[in-house]
């Protein structure tokens, strides 16, 4: 298992969020925050990782090195989805429907190859990584939230860093099922 695979997957696919974490913890406390977004992430976390391993069953394991054209093509879709936050909601179920609404398909596109290959105990160490980084990420925003640099940044330039490591990931997904390998082998 590459943790640092998991680890940038895990910033690509919330790069968006974490934008919008920086107003959630605005309105909201840290706990309710942190328990809506671990909420979300497992349950998308584990529906790749399940999806992954039903498709491992009918498939070999180049033929899964195909969907790494999904973190590509996430890259290179323009997706400008706006969170519709609603207020009857209390701070948990809001947190845990808007990351549903904004970060849903990148998650089972982008986690989906990436989790494939694992074994439940990986998955399990996976899940936890994830879960601590979440934790992480969450207070670091809180810290930072309200530093005008940063919001600038994130307002310009989270867009366009996401997509570049998309892409990097679907390359990582192309090389490490040996899809090129074997495409290599054909030739």
């Amino acid at each position: 298992m590459n943790w640092w695979i998991i680890f940038i997957t895990f910033l690509a696919v919330n790069l968006d969020f974490f934008f919008i974490l920086i107003f959630l913890l605005d309105r909201y406390k840290l706990s309710d925050i942190i328990i809506g977004y671990l909420g979300a992430l497992f349950v998308l976390v584990t529906i790749s990782f399940l999806l992954g391993k039903t498709l491992a069953v009918f498939l070999p394991e180049w033929i899964l090195g195909i969907l790494g054209i999904l973190p590509i093509y996430m890259a290179l879709h323009d997706n400008d989805e706006d969170p519709a936050h609603s207020e009857k909601h209390g701070p948990i179920i809001t947190t845990l429907v808007t990351y549903l609404a904004v970060c849903a398909g990148c998650n089972l596109s982008i986690f989906l190859p990436i989790l494939t290959n694992l074994t439940f105990h990986q998955f399990t160490q996976a899940l936890l990584f994830i879960a601590a980084l979440s934790i992480a990420i969450v207070i670091l925003i809180k810290e930072i939230g309200n530093i005008p640099l940063i919001r600038q940044l994130m307002q310009h330039y989270s867009e366009i860093l996401m997509k570049v490591i998309y892409i990097g990931v679907g390359c990582y997904v192309f090389w490490d099922s040996g899809l090129i390998t074997h495409l290599i082998r054909l030739l």
